[in-house]
């Protein structure tokens, strides 16, 4: 039977919680329209070991793939290469699915031929095991829409998102290897080539969430800062590239600054995260602004709308750092207090 999603995996380390993810795939209704690819990204445990368990039990659902360690966009990549659905999911090893979410979204994908799907999600915390949900109220549920109708409001995660493989594989999309933070690549790149989407009020993805040394934690933030600020700049290099093509569309071209944008501003919370008094951080933080007002001058003026202390470092040249910071945080303080 061919198979209508492919469910990559990124697995690397993650024999603590991979059985609760394989797992969430297991039910008799879907297996022989299922895909799941176990990405093992060089582990150091039994990764590969749980993944081989449900290989030769499911093996017409189930295949791990084992290779030196790349990062998590090189487990992506791989599960492009080798997917044989025709969508395509990523489910990173430390998450799951709602089973039944899951099959509902199979049973939709066999109708369905738009390029982008998109599903609710929960964010799971870890600790209180409390769970917030991810919705899209804004947008009409089960109809083919063009992409322009979404591009002004919605802001699609990785965890809702379901790609056309052809439009992945067909344009050669690749995402940064060695490296975090690559979840906007896999989300922007394909962008400029996606007509249709539609969004499906179902719940599938299960996100977990307040685990102390994930990379999306401030203290994660600042290991792998550099990282974080590559991932804008090569994006910006792919939108400037994209501007050059003989089919730019500026609709396109605005949706993936604004995200972008967001992305900026996520820096400038993870520079100030630092001490104000560490001079290196601030030389950093003025150096990186002004490589983002070269390359982009649009992402440079929108994320400067989403903070105040930003235009402020910007007005004075970041030469009252300190202060800035200082009154910034009393500020946030205030209003932290009521």
């Amino acid at each position: 039977m061919e198979k209508i999603l492919t469910i990559t995996v990124p697995a690397y380390n993650v024999e603590t919680f991979l059985r609760q993810t394989l797992t969430s795939f297991v039910d008799e209704r879907i297996l022989k329209e299922l895909e799941v690819l176990i990405i093992d990204d060089g582990s150091g445990d039994n990764t590969a070991e749980i993944g081989r368990i449900y290989e030769k039990k499911y093996p017409e659902t189930f295949r791990v793939i084992s290779k030196e360690n790349g990062g998590h966009g090189s487990t992506i990549n791989r599960g492009i290469k080798e997917a044989e659905g025709k969508y395509f999911k990523v489910v990173d090893g430390d998450d799951w699915v709602d089973t039944e979410g899951l099959i509902n979204l199979i049973g939709k994908l066999r109708t369905c031929d738009t390029d982008y799907v998109f599903t609710n999600y929960y964010e799971v915390n870890d600790v209180t095991k409390e769970l917030k949900e991810v919705k899209f109220p804004e947008i009409e549920r089960e109809k083919e829409l063009p992409f322009e109708s979404i591009e002004k409001e919605t802001r699609i995660s990785m965890h809702a998102l379901v790609i056309k493989t052809s439009v992945l594989r067909n344009n050669k999309i690749w995402i940064d290897e060695h490296s975090f933070y690559v979840d906007i690549e896999y989300i922007l790149y394909p962008v400029p080539y996606v007509e249709t989407v539609i969004y499906y009020d179902i719940f599938v993805y299960m996100y977990r969430l307040a685990q102390v040394n994930q990379s999306v934690s401030m203290k994660g933030y600042q290991k792998h800062m550099q990282n974080h600020i590559d991932v804008i700049m090569h994006t910006l290099d792919y939108i400037n590239h994209y501007k050059k093509s003989d089919s730019v569309k500026e609709s396109r071209i605005r949706y993936m600054e604004k995200r972008i944008a967001e992305m900026v501003h996520g820096q400038v919370d993870i520079f100030t995260s630092f001490s104000p008094k560490d001079r290196k951080i601030r030389e950093q933080f003025a150096e990186f602004d002004i490589e983002v007002k070269e390359k982009n001058p649009s992402v440079y003026a929108w994320s400067g709308e989403y903070s105040g202390m930003l235009r402020m470092l910007r007005k004075t040249g970041f030469r009252f750092y300190r202060l800035i910071l200082w009154l910034s945080r009393q500020r946030n303080r205030s209003i932290e207090e009521g």
